[in-house]
């Protein structure tokens, strides 16, 4: 396991480059393959992915999650959209409390409107990189409760990847213990407790800037190409 530098005067990382360095060298065995693709969470995890597609050699691209919130319930939610046009429900929300189908629309495309607004500004209308097939490795720059990162593995699983792997350079114990149970490997670099906040472990832990996604995309390792997607 690589060490992370020394921040405020405890073990975590500089900034998201430095994590981002940390993580693509314990993903090693995945570096130098055709059949990589990193996808990270914006905006966060674009700084951190960014450092593990340039050590392995592979395309990097976002994968815009939004939550989709219980009517009149915001913060719990019923589901969630993806980047790739997937959205993923989850059926005991909808047993305990009756959802209508309506309902799930309404807010479906209140949130795939600003899915799409977030997209636009990221990629300029280029469509995902091709994941059908393929080991997707995604990318945030920590786990708290991991709900972010449960619906994109949910919705990649939709586009029929041949492995997903989740990679975080710092999370909760308990955060990386769940996801074990729907991805194919799950690689969490540091799981300090207690664990508190991811914000905590860095030392720069600025908001990343739509500006800077769009550089780093622009800069990132590996060719764009388009997708093709299947009926």
């Amino acid at each position: 396991m690589t060490a992370p530098a020394r921040a405020r005067g405890r073990i975590g990382f500089a900034d998201r480059r430095e994590a981002g360095d940390t993580l693509g060298a314990r993903l090693e065995q995945y570096g130098g393959r055709s059949d990589v693709v990193v996808l990270a969470l914006p905006r966060g995890g674009v700084p951190v992915g960014h450092q593990v597609a340039q050590t392995l050699g592979a395309p990097l691209d976002v994968f815009v999650v939004r939550k989709l919130g219980l009517p009149g319930h915001p913060e719990f939610a019923m589901g969630a959209i993806a980047s790739g046009d997937v959205r993923v429900l989850n059926d005991a929300v909808f047993e305990s409390y009756r959802v209508p189908p309506a309902a799930v629309e309404a807010v479906t495309r209140q949130e795939r409107s600003e899915l799409e607004r977030r997209e636009r500004a990221y990629r300029g209308g280029r469509p995902l990189l091709p994941v059908e097939g393929r080991i997707v490795i995604l990318v945030d720059d920590g786990l708290a409760t991991g709900s972010t990162m449960r619906a994109a593995v949910l919705a990649v699983r939709r586009l029929h990847p041949a492995r997903v792997v989740v990679a975080v350079p710092v999370g909760s114990w308990q955060a990386c213990q769940e996801l074990r149970e729907i991805a194919d490997d799950v690689i969490c670099a540091f799981t300090p407790e207690p664990f508190t906040a991811v914000g905590l472990w860095y030392a720069n832990f600025s908001q990343t800037t739509d500006d800077e996604v769009r550089e780093l995309l622009k800069s990132a390792a590996g060719p764009t190409v388009s997708i093709t997607r299947s009926a």
